[in-house]
């Protein structure tokens, strides 16, 4: 037990100083005094080793406030209406607030997990998927593995503008789409601007998760609020209208492990479109083992038919196994960054291109050479 709270400290440190530090004052502030306080900390040992992240901590205060939003802590959350700063008084309130309510906090940590449905990543993954279409020559078949309630499985519906360096725009998707995402794109020396398509054709999408979010049910909707950062409440309102938009025309959503129900998933995709598997931010959740077991299921789904990987998350977790010796694109190189990548097999041989790094809630991504 002591050694599993040294390691969650150790994450929330990291957390503080690595993902939330200059983006998200409150969580930032939250997970370094975590980090220092054993009692909070030890509240995430009610989750596997895998689970027990800084984010699912946070969600777990950010439901329980939910539910109890007339109290004094919600005025430091603006998801929750509040207005005020961190201040010398937040910790000591959020502290309280918890351990108060220890029980039900570690009932949430050992029954729930980080599903941060980021609608944003979709500007990310975009231009990579128009890519992939492209080569292609046709329409595609899109799975998700990790795809929470699937919300990224919309993302040919949402229309992009791209702020290029030095005022251009590039604009793509549908010109009367309800949903808008923007993301400030830079490009690294010596890379040239992505071409990216206007339209994104998808004939066929299905989603793959442990625990799939049905928008329908009301508890399943807070919960999936409640792991979006509480001071961006910009985020949780771009989940509601995706939300809303996705309960019309829903997405086929699977229940299963992501690695030994992957061929079945796709076999329900039909044989005769591109397969693109896509993936953001969900294989920094699995083992080493299991990030190899995954790509090696890639692998023999890709000797069976045409088929993609769109990945976006660490170098360490994506690309590194296949990509061997790309220090440059490790996240440690490059503060809160991830990378995305292409990678398709040609006669079992894996051919991968680094895209661009990307932020991590997608507002803003570098193109690479």
């Amino acid at each position: 037990m002591s050694g599993d709270i040294d390691r969650i400290q150790g994450e929330l440190r990291r957390f503080a100083d690595r993902e939330a530090a200059g983006i998200s004052p409150l969580y930032s502030h939250l997970a370094d005094e975590a980090a220092a306080d054993r009692d909070v900390a030890a509240l995430l040992t009610a989750a596997d080793a895998q689970d027990a992240k800084p984010t699912l901590l946070l969600a777990v205060a950010h439901r329980l406030l939910q539910a109890d939003p007339v109290h004094p802590l919600s005025r430091y959350y603006p998801s929750l209406g509040g207005t005020d700063g961190v201040d010398a008084d937040t910790w000591p309130v959020v502290r309280e607030f918890l351990l108060e309510r220890a029980d039900r906090a570690r009932e949430l940590v050992a029954h729930r997990f980080t599903q941060t449905n980021e609608v944003a990543r979709a500007a990310s993954l975009y231009p990579a998927l128009t890519r992939v279409a492209t080569a292609a020559g046709s329409r595609v078949a899109l799975l998700e593995p990790g795809c929470s309630a699937g919300l990224l499985l919309g993302l040919d519906s949402f229309s992009y503008r791209y702020q290029c360096e030095g005022g251009e725009q590039l604009t793509a998707g549908p010109a009367k789409a309800r949903l808008g995402l923007h993301c400030a794109l830079e490009t690294a020396m010596g890379a040239e601007p992505p071409s990216i398509a206007g339209k994104l054709s998808v004939g066929a999408r299905i989603g793959l998760d442990r625990a799939p979010v049905d928008l329908r049910n009301e508890d399943e909707l807070a919960w999936l609020e409640a792991c979006v950062w509480a001071d961006q409440p910009e985020r949780i309102q771009r989940l509601r209208m995706a939300a809303t938009l996705q309960t019309k025309n829903p997405p086929e959503l699977v229940r299963g492990d992501i690695v030994e129900d992957l061929a079945a998933t796709a076999a329900r995709l039909p044989t005769g479109l591109p397969l693109v598997v896509m993936t953001s931010h969900v294989l920094e959740y699995l083992d080493a083992q299991r990030r190899v077991d995954f790509v090696a299921e890639l692998r023999r789904l890709a000797a069976q038919r045409d088929l993609w990987w769109v990945s976006e998350g660490s170098y360490e977790a994506t690309l590194e196994q296949l990509l061997p010796g790309r220090d440059e694109l490790r996240s440690d190189r490059d503060t809160g960054y991830a990378t995305l990548g292409v990678t398709r097999w040609i006669n079992d041989e894996p051919e991968v291109t680094p895209l661009a790094r990307t932020a991590p809630h997608g507002q803003r991504m570098r193109w690479l050479p």
